[in-house]
């Protein structure tokens, strides 16, 4: 027995799947109900027996014909030594569109085990599964778990422990009679759970004859065969026949029309009382993906978690105010009663403190979105708003799935970026790549908080709202202005699971919420941090050395230099503009470097926000500065981490310097806009 077992989760988007790997591993992966999340093989371990297993987490598919990234990570994975056996989770309530993936696997050769996960869902609506036929029909291990519930996890292992050498496959009964006409070197029907016609079965055997001379080691000849007959390109120039016009052999819809025909008949003698109970999501989607409805429902969804974010966000924060003015006035008095230098002084209470502990006392704010996001992913509805969104990306020349990544980046805009992987076609990956910083990312909110509260009064939730329609409304504006630039259309359409609604797993939301907490404090720790320290640095020292006047610092040289050019969109105030350029490290600094700029301790707080207010109106600073502020904030160059991943992806410091030109360049005329807009309007 090898020392680790590799084991390769595959299945289905929302089938549950990574919800499963993080119920044996433990790790605090993102689980949400959208395509695309898992972009990238994750890994981890577990102990079962005596015995060690090394589990992979696939991305999440529907079919092993590569046309996406997704597709091709997840076939070269499996066909490669790296995978010992492979567990496909299947939607239990969906089986007859989760099981063309399973055919596709066991045609690999690799022991494969069926894990038939979501099973309350299956008693919920009323039908059974015959656990006993299933396993005839496709000669595997068919294990019923419930990811959420953590049932079946033990069986499931166990099944893997013993079908690893993939010898003790079940018996294939497939209740067929072989016509006395058929004459094939052997009995299909006993060695393979899926047999084509007769036509295509001596194709096959006709095309393993020559991969059994051109490719002697290759494990699995049938399946190589296949996919000759699909046309597939990825295989035939990895593995190319001499002699042999695959154009003329090409059976692609075929094989997938027989493979069908196949999973009819196996949900017919498999799955009873399908049409029993009527889903209760078929009715909820009535409203949530009418034609009509669903936008304005999804825009007044995002209303409420706005709402809840503002009120019960800013409740919490007030205690978290509290707690850091007593921390402030604690280390003051300690750094005085221990005579520290000045200079030392000022750098701990005005640099880091007032930076990091600024940007900390919005995690109640933080908190609130997230949580709330995750009730709406884990619920089943985020994939609903991608559905809603294909017919507008449709006109903009973009499949609906370019969505996916623009609903990422409410989060952040790295993994955003990183979901564009899901698109099939290179042009929409690229144009998808330069919207998705578009959208308000969790780090702009620290902004938005600021701004609004200081100069909206009661209407700071709408203002902050709107920022998040806005991101949209550019995003979607700069998609068809590209469109008809280079004349590309939506041929391409969205192919999406639309999952059940369910509730929300308490563990599923508190991984996906810790994460978001942990990653707001790690940058809180080390970016921010490091932001707030070199700020205080640029900001408390000039030409002349160490200076208390802050308009004598370096960092007042560098923003009167750039105030030309930010004068126009109302932003020519060089504290400001430092601020900007601080912000480029992460947004959030933004906040933190406007404390340490006007020399408030506590800017956050009701307190440091009456004292910033005052100086910002002192400089001339008002209503329409303040919009044009968050507007830049939000379209303006994102942070390192979302640059240096978009380098990533387009691989080219060309583009990538051009995707961050331009970004500013629409921050820059959408803010000039907005500012004498409002201005007209107040005057």
């Amino acid at each position: 027995m090898k020392q680790t077992i590799n084991v390769g989760f595959i299945g289905n988007p929302n089938c549950g799947k990574t919800t499963l790997f993080n119920a044996y591993t433990g790790a605090n992966l993102k689980v949400a109900n959208w395509p695309g999340v898992t972009v990238e093989k994750k890994e981890g371990h577990t102990h079962f027996e005596g015995q060690d297993y090394k589990l992979i987490d696939l991305p999440g598919i529907y079919s092993l014909t590569s046309y996406t990234m997704e597709e091709r990570v997840s076939r070269d994975c499996i066909l490669s030594d790296e995978i010992d056996v492979i567990i496909d989770v299947v939607d239990a309530s969906s089986l007859e569109r989760n099981l063309y993936l399973t055919l596709q696997l066991i045609e690999l050769g690799k022991p494969v085990i069926l894990a038939l996960n979501m099973m309350d869902i299956v008693e919920e609506r009323g039908m059974e599964i015959d656990l006993h036929r299933l396993p005839e029909m496709l000669g595997i291990p068919v294990i019923p778990v419930s990811a959420r519930k953590r049932t079946g996890l033990s069986i499931l292992m166990h099944a893997v422990a013993h079908h690893q050498t993939g010898l003790a496959q079940s018996p294939l009964i497939h209740h067929h009679h072989t016509p006395q006409s058929v004459k094939h070197k052997h009995n299909h029907h006993a060695e393979f759970a899926m047999v084509y016609e007769d036509y295509i079965e001596d194709k096959i055997d006709a095309i393993r004859e020559h991969v059994l001379v051109t490719y002697p080691d290759f494990p699995n000849k049938r399946w190589l065969a296949i996919k000759y007959l699909e046309n597939d390109l990825d295989v035939i120039q990895k593995w190319p026949l001499k002699n042999i016009d695959f154009k003329k052999l090409n059976h692609e819809t075929d094989i997938i029309n027989q493979k069908y025909n196949f999973i009819e008949e196996i949900v017919a003698e498999t799955l009873v009382n399908k049409s029993s109970k009527e889903a209760r999501t078929d009715k909820i989607d009535q409203y949530l993906t009418g034609k009509y409805l669903g936008l304005p429902i999804f825009l007044l969804i995002m209303a409420l978690v706005f709402f809840l974010t503002f009120t019960v966000g800013d409740f919490l924060k007030g205690y978290f105010e509290i707690g850091l003015e007593y921390f402030s006035t604690f280390v003051g008095g300690l750094l005085d009663a221990i005579h520290a230098n000045d200079i030392i002084t000022s750098l701990v209470v005005d640099g880091i403190i007032a930076g990091v502990g600024g940007i900390l006392t919005f995690l109640p704010n933080i908190f609130i979105l997230f949580l709330a996001l995750a009730f709406l992913e884990d619920s089943g509805y985020m994939a609903r708003v991608a559905f809603v969104m294909d017919d507008i990306m449709s006109r903009l020349g973009l499949s609906g799935r370019a969505f996916i990544p623009l609903l990422v980046g409410f989060g952040c805009s790295v993994p955003a970026v990183m979901a564009s992987r899901a698109l099939e076609h290179p042009k929409d990956r690229l144009k998808t790549i330069l919207i998705t910083p578009f959208m308000s990312c969790s780090a702009r909110l620290p902004v938005y908080v600021l701004f609004s509260s200081m100069f909206f009064g009661k209407y700071a939730m709408l203002a902050c709202y709107s920022m998040y329609v806005l991101g949209i409304l550019v995003a979607i504006a700069v998609a068809y202005i590209l469109s008809k630039i280079d004349g590309s259309t939506a041929d391409h359409a969205l192919l999406i699971e639309l999952p059940e609604y369910k509730s929300p797993n308490p563990r599923t939301i508190a991984i996906y919420v810790w994460e978001k907490v942990k990653d707001y404090l790690n940058r809180a720790g080390t970016v921010i941090f490091l932001a707030s320290v070199v700020m205080w640095v640029i900001l408390n020292f000039g030409p002349q050395g160490y200076c208390a006047d802050i308009s004598q610092s370096f960092g007042s040289y560098i923003g009167k230099l750039i105030v030309p050019l930010f004068k126009p969109i109302g932003l020519g105030y060089w504290q400001i503009i430092v601020a900007l350029i601080a912000g480029i490290a992460a947004k959030e600094v933004v906040v933190s470097s406007c404390g340490v700029l006007f020399g408030i301790s506590n800017i956050a707080t009701a307190e440091g926000m009456n004292a910033a207010f005052s100086a910002l109106t002192a400089m001339g600073f008002g209503i329409a500065n303040a919009y044009a502020m968050m507007v830049f904030c939000l379209l303006y160059v994102p942070c390192t981490a979302t640059i240096a991943t978009i380098y990533r992806e387009v691989n080219s410091r060309k583009r990538t310097a051009a995707y961050v030109l331009f970004q500013l360049g629409v921050a820059w005329l959408v803010s000039f806009l907005f500012y004498h807009g409002i201005s007209l309007f107040l005057t």
